[in-house]
This record gives structure tokens, C-alpha cells and sequence, in this order.
């Protein structure tokens, strides 16, 4: 059976898993989870390297709506269990980034992996507003494929819900079914369509999903 790991970059070198002095932190999809938030001053609260922040912090540090203009998240964490802290994701966003999230998989898949949103762990919904309220290409989850080619500044990506063909991420580039040990990469940011202005905690679950021989 062929495996998965997600790692973030949490430097701000913009280069491939594995290279040396380039620090990737393996995600935990057990036990860790994202943060997108506003952030705040180093050492406040809801920055890189600050304790796992509490309900206050993140509210206090929540992004900022605006009632005419979109507003793009702009930092984006790991709530990493291991070491009990917050890790950057520095390169994510709304950034000409290559290596942001790096997919390793060690083998052959039976199908192409894809990265896909949904409102709950059952995979099962999209209903919720920050997934497009039921309509996917409202979702304000967005991806872009970085395998081959840098995304381009203010890059615009696929919008995430559900398992929808035009709201799915295709990991190798559809290129189909992965034929052996291989890393593919991917950038992620969340765009707020201004009048949005409803302030809410979303938890959607990132998906990858794959079969395998």
C-alpha cells in the first residue's frame, strides 16, 4: 500500500522537500490542524513559534472583514502537536511560491490523488458559507497546483468543495495515476468575498484522497 505524508515549509527558502537547511515539518492528521488568521505581533499570541493560542487569542487575532473588498487570509499555521507550538507555514497564501505544502508519496496509486473540502470528517456536505453556502465555485478555499511551475503573483486557483470535478485539486497535474515514489506540491490560500461579514469559526477537513493497488 503505497503512503502519504503532508509536510509544510516552514522556511521562507522556496525549494523542494529534502533540501538541505530547508525545514519541512511533517503533518500529523490525527492529531494537528491549521490555523488561518490574521496574526499577530511575534510573541502576542497567534505567530510562528507561540504556544497553541487559545479560543481568546484566535478571536482577538481573527481576520478582518471588510463590506466592500475581498480580504485574503494572510497567515496561515500549523497547530503542531508534537512540540505544542505554532509553525508557519511561510511561503502559503497569496505568494508566487513553489513549495509551500509538499505531498510525498512513496509509491505507485491506483488513481490520481486529488485535494479536495468538506464541511465535516464524514465528507459527506458543502453547506457551509466559507465552502461556497452549497455552491462549490463560492468556496473561498483555494488551491493551485506548484509540481512544475511557479503560480504566478495574485495567482488564481481552483475553488475547494466537495468531490466536483471543478472544485478538486488534481496532485500530479492530470496526469493520472502515480506510477512510483514521487513528491507533488501544491499552494493554498482563503479569500473572504467582501460583504461577508458574519463573523464565524469554519472548520472545513482537507482531504487527500487516493486508492491504491
Amino acid at each position: 500500500m503505497t503512503n502519504l505524508e503532508l509536510h509544510i515549509n516552514h522556511t521562507t527558502t522556496d525549494s523542494p522537500y529534502g533540501t538541505t537547511g530547508v525545514e519541512f515539518i511533517q503533518v500529523d492528521p490525527v492529531y494537528d490542524y491549521f490555523i488561518f488568521s490574521g496574526g499577530s505581533l511575534p510573541g502576542s499570541g497567534v505567530s510562528d513559534g507561540d504556544v497553541l493560542p487559545t479560543e481568546t487569542l484566535l478571536n482577538r487575532y481573527a481576520v478582518q472583514l471588510d463590506d466592500t473588498d475581498p480580504v485574503i487570509v494572510p497567515k496561515y499555521f500549523l497547530a503542531d502537536s508534537s512540540s505544542g507550538l505554532l509553525k508557519e507555514v511561510k511561503l502559503a497564501g497569496n505568494q508566487n511560491k513553489r513549495y509551500a505544502f509538499a505531498a510525498y508519496f512513496d509509491g505507485a496509486t491506483a488513481t490520481e490523488p486529488q485535494l479536495e473540502a468538506w464541511d465535516n470528517s464524514s465528507m459527506d456536505t458543502i453547506i457551509s458559507a466559507a465552502l461556497g453556502g452549497g455552491t462549490p465555485g463560492l468556496s473561498w478555499y483555494q488551491v493551485v497546483n506548484t509540481t512544475l511551475a511557479l503560480p504566478g503573483a495574485d495567482w488564481v486557483g481552483t475553488p475547494l468543495a466537495g468531490s466536483g470535478g471543478a472544485n478538486i485539486l488534481l496532485l500530479n497535474n492530470g496526469s493520472g495515476a502515480l506510477t512510483g515514489e514521487i513528491t507533488l506540491y501544491f499552494n493554498f490560500k482563503i479569500v473572504i468575498p467582501g460583504g461577508y461579514l458574519s463573523p464565524g469559526l469554519h472548520t472545513p477537513i482537507l482531504a487527500i484522497i487516493y486508492a491504491t493497488n
